[in-house]
């Protein structure tokens, strides 16, 4: 006989289904669970190595190192690209910054090599990866 899958398990498919997307709110597995349940979930996902946790309420895909055994924040585009999605996800009106304007329009040669963006809203959040830190401008 079959058991019906657990909350965690539907939550695990979901993130699976949904291979374009880097970042993940828990408003997105409302459907599945109360609210408290599905922060257990997700909050059991992050001690499994599953996800990581980028700010309140915001949950990245992850890998774990072959070399730490820790997890890694899987996103193409890397925590700026991870936390850009955030943003978005979160509703969020926001746009490069001037010396990341400059940098892709060939004004300037500098790098821009720290996560910073322009918000153009309100925004009181942290969001954080390890020692990275996402930068708001206003």
């Amino acid at each position: 006989m079959l058991r019906p899958k657990t909350l965690r398990e539907k939550i695990e498919r979901r993130i699976a289904q949904k291979a374009a997307e880097d970042v993940f709110l828990p408003r997105e597995f409302a459907d599945l669970g109360g609210e408290d349940q599905v922060l257990r979930a997700l909050r059991g996902l992050v001690r499994d190595k599953r996800l990581v946790r980028l700010g309140y309420g915001v949950y990245g895909r992850a890998v774990v190192s072959r070399l730490s055994g820790e997890p890694l924040l899987y996103s193409p585009n890397g925590f700026t690209g991870a936390a850009r999605q955030a943003l978005t996800k979160l509703g969020v009106p926001w746009e490069p910054t001037e010396a990341e304007r400059a940098y892709n329009e060939g004004r300037s040669t500098q790098v821009p090599v720290n996560p910073v963006v322009r918000v153009k809203g309100r925004f009181s959040r942290q969001l954080r990866y390890g020692d990275t830190e996402l930068v708001i401008e206003r």
